[in-house]
């Protein structure tokens, strides 16, 4: 079995039968060429997982455009770390935290930071993966 990559848009992985065993089967082998079957890659992290915390960074960038009233090229440097936030104990520590990283913001955080709060509620921490 051989490990190929195509030429799309993003890296797909395929899986090449071995010389003689493409398009082999119950009625007999056929000339098409190698067979070509895509593989299953297994991930650390959870899809839906992955998506949600794409969707709230999206979010976050959104509201900080707003907030600092520039484009996100020019919001001062912050860091909004979620699994930070999520390893905090209450909504009270997250909130205080985030409000120390908006310091510079003239503008009101009280609904950001409300909306953030409301949108890491029950988000999984998303750890690094462990080599074994």
């Amino acid at each position: 079995m051989t490990l190929g990559y195509s030429g799309g848009p993003g890296p797909r992985v395929y899986f090449q039968s071995p010389p003689g065993a493409a398009g082999e089967g119950p009625g007999g082998a056929d000339d098409e060429g190698p067979v070509r079957r895509q593989g299953k890659v297994t991930v650390k992290y959870d899809r839906k997982e992955l998506r949600k915390r794409l969707n709230l960074e999206e979010w976050i960038l959104e509201q900080l455009t707003r907030l600092y009233d520039c484009q996100e090229e020019e919001i001062p440097e912050l860091e909004i770390d979620v699994d930070e936030l999520l390893d905090m104990e209450s909504d009270d520590t997250r909130a205080a935290r985030v409000k120390e990283l908006l310091v510079d913001c003239y503008k009101p955080t009280e609904a950001f930071i409300s909306g953030l709060l409301d949108k890491i509620r029950g988000m999984q921490k998303l750890s690094t993966p462990q080599k074994k």
